[in-house]
């Protein structure tokens, strides 16, 4: 038992995978700066075709990645005001300011900000901030930028037409970064990125399937720290070696009975970004209650299918799915369907004041869920990074409230 401000708290096993996993990470970044001398490098979106680039040995940087980095070192707070002071508006994404903070001021970021870039690729599936976070960028590096199109996707499955744009746009893409980077790509070795891709996203889905055993041997907060894999290296070994790692460890866990919540008795899923300021601190009332959050969203977002015989086509498939650029019906569905299959006593929704288009629907998607499946449902408002909005009075009582219905 550890002691907070006098009182016994109970301790929680820790997955050891995950410091494997957080070792990768630091060096990923180090080891950026250092390669970026010899190879060109490129800041690209999260729901970006990273394939293309591993293929041609261009190296890449997620500055979402790195807000997040700075949000969880709690160093976003200061960045943001950096951003701001510059004219930089408060209601702005708190990925993006961080980010800017740190292109701004390198010295008093994480790492001391993240390596120049020689190229900017932005691809429009996760928001539209990124496009003009992005042309910021284009203009502070004065670097050039490449905009992948993807049109929101308001049929299941994907719009033939749809995806054959998007596929146009790859190889309009591959011919771009030819010419900016002079790396040429083999297709043979874009199959073999999409063989490794398409492996660490299936030891992905089976690791986020343990949740479905009772008790879940892993929780939420830890998916979140075990994600930065299939973000940043999809493609790699190195995030095969990550994930095989960690479903060894979770199949132990589920073996020995072990859950990552002893004693667990309400079974929760959560939707959005995570807090990165408070990952572990925010989960533990709900952990002491025997509270484990056994699926999410976030992290089911990387679940992209890829198909090594048909890369471009696969890839424009994929990528035009993604979970935030679906419309509301495929969300819900998508919804639902985990909380059937993870068998969730009830559901807390993160009102992201960064992430307008993860939080607009969530009034809709609660009354939707309430009404089909008769869940508990708790929005709380805050911000992943941003601790400024993040109102701790009011989050207790509400959790407190929460945890009183289940």
């Amino acid at each position: 038992m550890k002691k907070f401000r006098g009182v016994k708290m109970p301790e929680y096993p820790r997955l050891q995978s995950l410091k494997r996993i957080n070792r990768v990470m630091a060096r990923y970044y180090v080891q950026r700066k250092v390669l970026a001398r010899f190879r060109p490098l490129a800041y690209v979106t999260s729901g970006a075709p990273v394939e293309i680039m591993e293929a041609m040995g261009i190296l890449t940087l997620y500055p979402e990645n790195y807000g997040a980095l700075c949000g969880a070192r709690k160093a976003a707070v200061g960045l943001c005001q950096v951003a701001e002071a510059t004219g930089y508006p408060p209601d702005l994404c708190s990925y993006a300011r961080s980010h800017i903070g740190a292109v701004l001021r390198p010295k008093d970021a994480p790492l001391h900000g993240m390596v120049r870039p020689d190229v900017l690729v932005c691809c429009n599936n996760i928001c539209g901030t990124v496009l003009k976070w992005y042309e910021a960028l284009a203009a502070l590096y004065d670097v050039p930028l490449f905009v992948l199109d993807v049109p929101f996707q308001r049929a299941t499955p994907a719009d033939p037409h749809v995806v054959g744009y998007v596929a146009d746009q790859l190889r309009e893409f591959v011919a771009w970064l030819e010419a900016h980077t002079g790396r040429r790509l083999k297709p043979d070795k874009l199959q073999a990125v999409l063989a490794r891709s398409r492996e660490a996203v299936a030891l992905w889905q089976e690791i986020l399937a343990f949740g479905q055993h009772r008790p879940s041997p892993i929780n939420a907060p830890d998916l979140f720290v075990a994600m930065a894999p299939i973000v940043a290296l999809r493609g790699t070994r190195r995030a095969i070696d990550c994930y095989r790692h960690l479903k060894a460890e979770l199949e132990d866990r589920v073996i020995q009975g072990i859950g990552a919540v002893p004693g667990e008795r309400y079974r929760l899923l959560w939707d959005n970004i995570a807090i990165w300021y408070r990952l572990y601190r925010f989960f533990r009332p709900f952990m002491d209650a025997g509270a484990c959050f056994v699926a999410d969203t976030y992290t089911n977002a990387w679940t992209v299918e890829l198909d090594p015989e048909e890369p471009f086509v696969s890839m424009a498939r994929a990528y035009t799915g993604v979970f935030i650029n679906v419309d509301l019906p495929t969300r819900m569905r998508i919804i639902a369907n985990l909380a059937r299959r993870f068998h969730v006593d009830g559901m807390v929704m993160h009102a992201n004041r960064s992430c307008k288009p993860f939080s607009v629907t969530q009034n809709e998607v609660r009354d939707g869920l309430r009404d089909e499946l008769g869940l508990p449902i708790l929005i709380l408002e805050a911000d992943m990074c941003d601790a400024r909005l993040y109102n701790e009075g009011a989050v207790q009582e509400r959790v407190a409230a929460f945890l009183e219905m289940l």
